[in-house]
């Protein structure tokens, strides 16, 4: 199955739209291992990845989306987290240049550019305890697995979900979580938490 750039952009806004319910969760989250900014971090980069979806032009490309996409989350509110992941984006328009739809070697091309910038900018690896320790096990559920779109989308988020809990068994390896060392131990990763929440809004969006 492929969504064409418009589908994606409107599939994007319905599941960017849910993101801000799981600020406060996030927030939670985030203040048990650091400063406590992703709630607001994705609640005001999802807001902004809408309004620019919204004003691009009707014939704009997948690239296109990305690349706005990946400015707005990034510009939205000055974190870490944002970086890393408008970065990702950036890096990700690039590898899906002149396509004019998506469907999963597309997803899973997009996908290991966003987890490469992230690994390569934040110097992180599988195992810190971040939003990768969910990535990129649900990527190679979708590069190996055979099915529906909708049955794609829920192993990933079966294996996202898992992963999400294995990060409460991690030390923080990365930024301000790995100054608090044994003490975030117990806690699952924010970052990753993001992800799956993102996933699960995403599987919403898609239903008809």
């Amino acid at each position: 199955m492929s969504v064409t750039c418009k589908e994606l952009r409107d599939v994007l806004t319905r599941a960017l739209r849910a993101l801000p319910a799981h600020a406060d969760e996030l927030r939670d989250l985030d203040a048990a291992l650091g400063d406590g900014d992703l709630g607001i971090t994705v609640a005001a980069g999802s807001a902004a990845v809408v309004k620019a979806l919204d004003v691009l032009p009707e014939d704009a490309s997948i690239a296109d989306v990305l690349l706005g996409a990946g400015k707005a989350f990034s510009t939205a509110n000055p974190s870490t987290f944002a970086a890393l992941v408008g970065g990702g984006l950036l890096a990700a328009s690039k590898v899906v240049a002149g396509k004019t739809s998506v469907g999963e070697a597309e997803a899973v091309d997009i996908g290991r550019a966003v987890a490469g910038r992230i690994a390569e900018r934040g110097k992180s690896k599988l195992g810190d305890k971040t939003v990768l320790d969910a990535l990129i096990p649900s990527l190679d559920v979708l590069a190996s697995s055979n099915g529906t779109a909708a049955e794609l989308l829920a192993a990933m988020i079966a294996t996202a979900q898992e992963q999400v809990d294995a990060t409460a068994g991690l030390q923080s390896q990365k930024g301000r979580a790995a100054w608090v060392q044994e003490r975030s131990i117990g806690h699952a990763d924010p970052g990753a938490t993001a992800y799956l929440r993102f996933l699960v809004a995403l599987q919403a969006a898609l239903r008809p």
